[in-house]
């Protein structure tokens, strides 16, 4: 099963952002991702075999606990290339830099072939170009000033992605939490 683990913000953050891309310009080329689709990727495993399971829900779940709960909000935006629009974060970032560091070496002793190490960047995606040539820069600077209300973060969540299967224009992937751990690190 295809697998990452995450930071999913809370119904309130969600909601700001919601309100905040409504009225952001809606950027020719863009495929807008769903609102179930908004995370924060601390660690992207890819296929994970069943028999690898057990190791790393310990794992992960040793991680969590050596981890404290940490305040986060959702702020300004971005974009990687003219590939893709995310929002930002503010508050515990070397907290989340962390925890991404602690789901990556979880992975890694567990036998799930990782790939190559990169410096994390929070970010949340809110927008995929459809071409080469797609102009991001209206809806960064429409968002830019975005600064949500801070949530506390408590949880690690493992996360399966369901690749789009019908064929169908615009179909997004589906996303399933299979397991969550607790933050409790003092």
């Amino acid at each position: 099963m295809r697998l990452f683990a995450a930071v999913l913000p809370e119904a309130g953050a969600i909601a700001e952002l919601r309100d905040a891309v409504r009225t952001a310009p809606r950027g020719e080329g863009l495929r807008w991702t769903s609102e179930a689709g908004w995370h924060f990727t601390l660690a992207f495993m890819g296929e994970v075999h069943e028999d690898q399971l057990p190791d790393l829900h310990a794992r992960l779940a040793r991680a969590a606990a050596h981890t404290a709960p940490f305040s986060l909000r959702l702020h300004t935006a971005g974009h990687f290339g003219n590939r893709a629009l995310w929002i930002g974060a503010a508050g515990g970032l070397d907290a989340m830099r962390m925890l991404a560091e602690r789901a990556d070496a979880a992975a890694r002793r567990a036998g799930v072939p990782m790939e190559q190490h990169r410096r994390y960047v929070p970010h949340l995606t809110v927008a995929r170009a459809r071409h080469d040539g797609a102009d991001l820069r209206p809806c960064v600077e429409a968002l830019a000033g975005f600064e949500g209300t801070p949530w506390q973060v408590d949880t690690l969540s493992l996360v399966r992605s369901h690749l789009p299967v019908s064929g169908v224009p615009g179909e997004q992937p589906r996303y399933e939490v299979v397991a969550e751990w607790p933050l409790t690190s003092h």
